[in-house]
């Protein structure tokens, strides 16, 4: 459809590959930065009014901020299992520098007094789920949801959806602040493996709105590639047969509480009672030396 909510790979200018700040998106808090580092390259930035977590997608890097440096350990890809995160607050200089693909996930942080120190999350220490079962399972890595880490108001996690697989589904909303909702803005960012033999890959998400608040998107999504939730419901993502998706999710919201409350599509939530009599995909976990990992009761 090409929505104005689908962001191609390679839209940003350099030295970004995408670059998706709140006045772009056209809302409040939420934003995403991915950037390519080569050998030998630095990149000066400041967090100003956002809070951060810079994590590789590919490759390594270091965070020189305030006198400290935090190392990001290398990871092949997406799909080698966590990777190492740093969080840094509002209002502070830092200089990235390494070798890889970087993601900078951002929120505003706006709640008074809720100042957290820098820190660093090792890959070792995040937590993995496994969500779901049979053909609606997948993997996700929280090292910046709201049970796992403090922060001020962003949330981000990781996902990888075995290739043939649907993910963010039951399709869910989070638009709204209630006993059971937390608004929240959202952004999907993609990478897709490879077949077996080299070509490349694709998969599809799905965003639709309520008669109260129309949404309409659907997209064919490749490496690089990100959507827009403003709000309404979403999933699932579907990755087609033979390539595994991953998506890292970027949330933040405008709520006293920093929390995932979700409400499925009423029309599809039976789903997750028939996942008591399905296994969870045996492809599951990546990589396969995670299998010692505790998986989570299935869920979301």
């Amino acid at each position: 459809m090409n929505s104005d909510l689908y962001i191609p790979a390679g839209s940003a200018s350099a030295p970004f590959t995408v670059a998706i700040t709140p006045q772009d998106a056209g809302w409040a808090e939420s934003s995403l930065h991915v950037v390519d580092l080569g050998d030998g390259q630095d990149l000066s930035l400041h967090t100003g009014d956002d809070e951060v977590m810079i994590l590789p997608l590919a490759g390594g890097a270091a965070v020189e901020c305030a006198g400290k440096s935090f190392e990001l350990s290398p990871r092949a890809s997406v799909f080698d299992g966590p990777a190492d995160m740093v969080y840094l607050g509002i209002d502070q200089s830092y200089t990235l520098s390494g070798r890889g693909r970087i993601a900078i996930c951002g929120a505003r942080a706006t709640r008074a007094g809720r100042r957290f120190p820098n820190r660093r999350v090792a890959a070792a220490d995040v937590a993995v789920e496994l969500r779901g079962a049979g053909n609606c399972s997948r993997q996700v890595h929280n090292f910046g949801t709201a049970t796992a880490f403090e922060a001020d108001s962003l949330i981000a996690c990781e996902v990888i959806t075995p290739g043939g697989n649907w993910s963010s589904y039951p399709a869910h909303k989070h638009d709204e602040n209630t006993d059971v909702e937390t608004q929240l803005e959202e952004i999907y960012y993609f990478e897709i493996a490879d077949s077996p033999v080299g070509t490349p890959g694709f998969g599809y998400h799905r965003v639709y709105g309520t008669p109260e608040r129309p949404i309409e998107v659907l997209e064919e999504v490749r490496t690089g590639d990100a959507v827009l939730v403003p709000h309404g419901y979403h999933g699932p993502s579907i990755a087609a047969p033979g390539h595994h998706m991953y998506y890292l999710n970027v949330m933040a919201g405008s709520g006293p509480d920093r929390a995932w409350l979700i409400c499925d599509d009423p029309r599809h939530t039976w789903l997750r009672g028939s996942w008591e009599h399905e296994e969870i995909d045996p492809r599951l976990p990546f990589p396969a030396s995670s299998a010692t990992r505790p998986p989570a009761a299935p869920a979301g």
